[in-house]
């Protein structure tokens, strides 16, 4: 099996063209399209079927930072969410925790205006985490603050989506 890189034509990299990745992938979903295959036999409908949740999902993984970060380092074997690796920042362990109660603190408010101050600093938090693992695939690959790098954005981004929702509940 190909992998998602390949399948696009893209090099396996963290930083990439997003729009040669939109291309290509409106280039395989056409190719594969269900309808393409309306009157070929059951077997080549299944298989067009598969192709094209194939494409999609390499789409979506290649798409997000977070996903491609994390299907980089699979590549090389790396689980970055291995339950049985708990070892963190200590220093990041400390801000998850303020900004968790931060969060609850606003939600208790429900200051609008908090809470959007709140999602903006949240999201730079998410734009320099990108940045930080952009800059460590492309200097030292040090597998184990790429690791790191990629748990820190996970929480930002699970984060960002809890204030979003309120936000959205408050409106």
């Amino acid at each position: 099996m190909q992998n998602y890189f390949e399948l696009f034509s893209l090099t396996p990299n963290f930083d990439i063209d997003t729009n040669q990745l939109e291309s290509a992938y409106q280039h395989q979903v056409a190719r594969f399209h269900p309808d393409n295959f309306a009157t070929g036999s059951d077997k080549e409908k299944n298989l067009a079927l598969q192709n094209t949740a194939l494409i999609n999902s390499a789409y979506d993984t290649l798409k997000s930072a977070l996903l491609r970060a994390t299907y980089l380092l699979e590549l090389d074997g790396i689980n970055a969410f291995d339950e049985k690796d708990t070892q963190m920042d200590v220093d990041f362990l400390m801000s998850q925790i303020e900004l968790r109660e931060a969060l609850e603190g606003i939600e208790l408010s429900k200051d609008e205006l908090d809470l959007d101050d709140f999602i903006e600093q949240i999201s730079e938090k998410i734009k320099n985490n990108i940045k930080r693992i952009s800059n460590i695939f492309e200097s030292t690959k040090d597998k184990e603050q790429i690791k790191n790098s990629v748990r820190e954005l996970k929480f930002y981004e699970q984060l960002n989506i809890h204030a979003k929702q309120l936000m959205d509940e408050w409106m």
